[in-house]
């Protein structure tokens, strides 16, 4: 494994060589088991039910919504074209995304577009989220099982015949004809001895802690903000003021969003770090910790210049901050093909295109957020990016595809995540039905099943 920070990762974290699978009760023998309940894997396990599959849908905490929820990144990006001349939101991305975010809106849950630098987003409700994917899931008949970890694969040689899970009740066998990782983290491929790698070299991302402060006057807020979630100018210099001043505000470029919630709104401020400087890694619990011990303290730090500085805010407080510390970035797989930082930077299409993204590289890494904005253009991310370059029967969904560094920063965000499982879904669908392996089935035909299932593409 690489070595992601200053402090090496102990090896046992990953090593399942003393799980004997056949000596553990079996819970479940189904077609596709899903790992993670985040957009990709609600999104593919629904999909793959609807077509008649059995389903097994694991989730480490007691709600779906993933970075979406529990990390409240609170906002479903990637969903419309950037552009340098003034113009109506245009957006780009249909299929499961669209299908999540009419439901979210029925329900009363998401808002209107959003002003955010040069595109667009939509913020929601995390409740009315969680609430969403639970019907979703329900109706299609996923079997869910909440507050289970998987701690090991089963394996065959190179093939996986499902996973081992862990809970309260203990330990036991989920057996699948495939598996879906949409952990985020490529918790499974790891697991398997898949090959993965951190970022640029180890360097990852930042993760940050989202907030919700509430009891603002939005009116009076937005009358000194401006319609641009992006801070204006004069917010990123009372930041550096304060900061000079001894204030514990690390970012000063922050992004504020309003919420379906009348008086509320949503703040991405946090840039979190080690005590001692150095990059964390969320994959490492010690450095998971820090972030969100250090994390909810800067919240408040946030919070008392929000209160001091913006007009309708002086009488706010944090609602609530995010389950667990925000994550943009951990494992990588390193998959069949690769979606490339050229790739992105250049708007590349490809006949086996299965996702499109015209989202801005947003790198968190540094002082500062860094922003490449794709004008009035997109890009596409190739079928095998999603297929671990070796093992059977496994293919990943969500953030953890085969993308470079800058590429990923790009790629990893909501709206693209619902289309990755889609994709893992429709691919699994053909893989079952041909008894074809991942990587030998065209990614052409992905994209057409995908096509009349209602994907833009």
């Amino acid at each position: 494994m690489s070595n992601t920070s200053q402090r090496e990762f102990p090896a046992w974290r990953l090593d399942t060589s003393d799980i004997d699978a056949e000596a553990l009760p079996l819970l479940a023998d189904v077609d596709v088991v899903v790992v993670g309940a985040g957009a990709a894997g609600v999104a593919a396990a629904t999909i793959a039910a609807e077509a008649g599959c059995t389903v097994v849908l694991v989730e480490k905490y007691g709600f779906a919504g993933g970075a979406a929820v529990a990390g409240m990144s609170g906002t479903i990006c990637g969903l419309y074209l950037a552009s340098e001349a003034p113009r109506a939101p245009e957006r780009l991305v249909q299929g499961f995304t669209d299908r999540f975010r009419s439901e979210l809106r029925r329900r009363g849950g998401l808002t209107d577009p959003q002003r955010y630098g040069k595109t667009w987003t939509e913020a929601h409700d995390p409740l009315v989220w969680r609430e969403t994917a639970d019907a979703l899931l329900e109706t299609a008949g996923v079997r869910l099982l909440f507050h289970t970890g998987v701690i090991a694969p089963v394996m065959d040689g190179d093939t996986l015949r499902g996973v081992v899970v862990e809970s309260n009740a203990g330990r036991s066998v989920v057996r699948a004809r495939r598996v879906i990782d949409a952990s985020g983290d490529a918790a499974v491929v790891a697991r398997a001895g898949g090959a993965t790698f951190f970022g640029d070299d180890g360097a990852i991302q930042n993760p940050t802690m989202f907030f919700r402060l509430g009891n603002v006057d939005t009116d009076a807020y937005e009358d000194y903000y401006g319609p641009d979630t992006i801070c204006p100018p004069e917010v990123t210099e009372a930041l550096e003021q304060a900061r000079e001043r001894g204030a514990d505000l690390p970012r000063s470029k922050i992004w504020i969003f309003r919420t379906p919630r009348p008086g509320e709104l949503l703040v991405n401020a946090t840039r979190l770090i080690g005590r001692d400087g150095r990059m964390l890694n969320v994959i490492d619990p010690e450095d998971f910790t820090e972030a969100e011990l250090y994390g909810r303290r800067q919240v408040r730090e946030y919070e008392t210049f929000l209160r001091a500085n913006l007009p309708g805010c002086e009488n706010s407080f944090v609602v609530d901050t995010g389950v667990e510390a925000g994550i943009r970035q951990t494992r990588s797989i390193v998959g069949v093909d690769t979606l490339r930082n050229d790739d992105v930077v250049a708007c590349r299409k490809r006949p086996d295109g299965v996702v499109r993204s015209a989202w801005p590289i947003e790198l968190h890494s540094g002082d500062h957020p860094k922003l490449t904005w794709l004008y009035d253009d997109f890009y596409e991310v190739p079928y095998q990016a999603l297929v671990p370059r070796t093992g059977e029967n496994v293919i990943v969904a969500g953030r953890c595809l085969s993308a470079q560094h800058e590429a990923l920063a790009s790629a990893r965000v909501t709206a693209q995540c619902f289309e990755y499982g889609h994709a893992a879904a429709a691919a699994t669908l053909m893989s079952l039905e041909t008894d074809t392996p991942y990587r030998r089935l065209d990614g052409q035909d992905v994209r057409a099943r995908m096509r009349l299932a209602g994907s833009d593409l």
